[in-house]
């Protein structure tokens, strides 16, 4: 007896079932491609019902074996103007979905591969364009179960042993007088119906059940897919602060060294505080372009200084509006004349610098 294809509620929860599963017996994917895995197979399955989700042991060519998800089944095939059904199996391999999967054409007794072929081997393998140029996550069953329909269609894979004969007709029906009522016990029928209800109950609550996990496997499902993107944020947070960590440790010791240097000048100048310093003579001039820079560079300060002054003044009522005016006007003047001195000094400066550095070169 051939078993009623499943359902698109029982697809669901086998699938659930077979991709939270732990354990020696587990798929091995990749939690993180589990979720994309499943709306594969499903819309597979929605756009191809001939096709049924899977698992079985696949062995690689070096020996070793595996539980996989596949999808078995026949594929349709336009020929001729009559759909023929091609029977396949799509294995999802472990690395599915970032690489494609196996596609073997699966002939049944009376079938033969036919040879040479532009697409299948001699032992069943297919080779497409759509699988060799795979690209993780655009590419998809669905889209790969059309290839295969458009390239099967052009140059059918199978062909029969045998011609097929004529279907043999069957034979019809007898007539026979209908059987005679039979009387029921009214205590054997009470029971046979509270077995019946007893069991739809049961029934009931299994399905409920059911739809539970399945809403609680999809829920987790969801949720490691939210952690699995949580930690690969705290992963990327964790190498930012190990750098910055790095970086600022780095300026610590630098930090250290100056105040080191620091120190070491205050322990060697400490004697000499005593003594009265004049502070126009605090600094010496290497030549006359620094100390016109100097004189112009305390000027504009002073001149800053002074007009912070008359602000405070003003503010507090000290100094007259119209003095205030004549005062900064004046200062502002004086303070123009100083920066713009100060600006073609430093041109000067920066040409004697250029001029001494390409005399060296020169030299």
């Amino acid at each position: 007896m051939v078993p009623s294809p499943l359902n698109p509620q029982q697809i669901q929860q086998f699938l659930s079932s077979v991709l939270s599963q732990r354990g020696p017996n587990s798929v091995p994917y990749d939690e993180s491609t589990k979720w994309l895995i499943r709306q594969h197979l499903l819309n597979l399955i929605s756009s191809y019902p001939s096709l049924e989700p899977k698992t079985a042991t696949f062995i690689h060519n070096d020996g070793r074996s595996v539980n996989l998800l596949q999808a078995d089944g026949t594929i349709p095939m336009p020929y001729h103007g009559v759909t023929y059904n091609i029977p396949v199996i799509i294995w999802l391999l472990e690395s599915y979905p970032r690489h494609p999967p196996c596609v073997y054409v699966n002939p049944t007794a009376d079938m033969i591969i036919k040879r040479p072929h532009a697409h299948v081997t001699p032992s069943g393998l297919v080779s497409l364009p759509y699988l060799q140029n795979w690209v993780y996550p655009s590419s998809n069953l669905v889209d790969l179960v059309s290839d295969l329909g458009a390239a099967f269609a052009n140059d059918p894979p199978l062909y029969s042993r045998r011609r097929p004969g004529p279907s043999p007709t069957p034979p019809p029906y007898e007539t026979r007088p209908p059987p005679p009522p039979q009387t029921d016990d009214a205590a054997e029928v009470y029971k046979r119906n509270a077995i019946n209800k007893m069991v739809e109950m049961v029934h009931g609550d299994l399905a409920s059940m059911r739809r539970d996990r399945e809403a609680e496997a999809e829920s987790m499902l969801s949720l490691q897919g939210g952690l699995k993107r949580r930690e690969e944020e705290i992963n990327r947070g964790m190498k930012e602060m190990v750098e910055e960590k790095e970086t600022l440790e780095q300026q610590l010791q630098i930090i250290s060294m100056n105040t080191d240097v620091l120190d070491s000048w205050v322990r060697e100048n400490q004697g000499k505080t005593n003594t009265v310093v004049d502070v126009d003579k605090a600094f010496e001039c290497v030549d006359a372009l620094s100390k016109q820079m100097l004189e112009c560079t305390a000027s504009d300060l002073a001149i800053e200084d002074a007009v912070y002054a008359l602000d405070k003044g003003f503010q507090d009522g000290v100094v007259p509006f119209d003095q205030y005016l004549r005062s900064v006007r004046l200062l502002s003047r004086e303070q123009f004349f100083h920066r713009a001195t100060g600006s073609k000094v430093r041109a000067a400066q920066m040409e004697a610098q250029v001029h001494a550095i390409a005399g060296r070169l020169h030299s």
